[in-house]
């Protein structure tokens, strides 16, 4: 008896899983892929666009391309390499993978300002030591 009321109720608990979300696992390789164009447009977007915004592009073809984004626009971006200052202009469906920083003035202000802190410190500790 035990059994039976605890197979029902695991199969009562699938199907209501199953009908709360019937379409995530449904979805097409190309809503799949939309979906990850969609994401790598706006993380290069929140990223911005210089020499201090430096990404590492992995595209589908396994190809990786290194630099900074030089350029933005509706349907591709480029990334310029450091070294030689080659710009290769990158479709958002041809990236598998984005890997990027940009350290803006508030992480300039930051780092100084805890320079500064260390520095007054190591002064104050040498005074005191004295």
């Amino acid at each position: 008896m035990f059994k039976q009321k605890l197979s029902l109720t695991l199969i009562a608990a699938l199907l209501f899983s199953l009908t709360l979300a019937p379409d995530a696992a449904a979805k097409t390789k190309a809503e799949k892929d939309v979906e990850l164009s969609a994401k790598v447009k706006a993380g290069i977007a929140k990223l911005g666009v210089g020499p201090d915004t430096r990404v590492e592009v992995k595209l589908r073809d396994k190809t990786k391309l290194k630099g900074y984004v030089s350029a933005v626009n509706e349907v591709s971006f480029a990334v310029t390499d450091l070294k030689t200052g080659a710009a290769t202009t990158v479709a958002y469906p041809d990236v598998a993978q984005v890997k990027g920083n940009n350290l803006t003035t508030g992480g300039w202000i930051a780092i100084a300002a805890l320079g500064v802190a260390v520095t007054l410190l190591l002064v104050f500790l040498a005074h005191n030591k004295s």
